[in-house]
């Protein structure tokens, strides 16, 4: 008996969440998205925009520019010596 009304409480807890959200406030199929209370509609120009610098986005493809860079020599040098060399600070140009 124990253990059934274990497994029945496991069973509603597991259901629970499922039931929370009664969909009511969809603007389409699919697209029940609600902001929380207190948080805006539209986010550009409020406290929650993140404003993002250019510098801090373009880090990204300057370090897959420096890689690819030091990928060509490796294999410049590879072509030359026939040797694989890591470290670019030890190939000579």
């Amino acid at each position: 008996m124990r253990k059934t009304l274990t497994a029945v409480a496991l069973v509603v807890g597991a259901a629970l969440p499922a039931l929370a959200y009664d969909g009511t406030k969809c603007k389409a199929a699919g697209d029940c998205w609600e902001p929380k209370p207190g948080f805006p509609d539209k986010i550009a120009g409020t406290k929650y925009d993140p404003k993002h610098d250019p510098k801090e986005l373009n880090k990204q493809s300057e370090s897959i520019k420096a890689m690819e860079e030091r990928n060509r020599k490796r294999v410049e040098a590879f072509k030359k010596t026939g040797r694989f060399e890591y470290d670019v600070a030890k190939i000579s140009q």
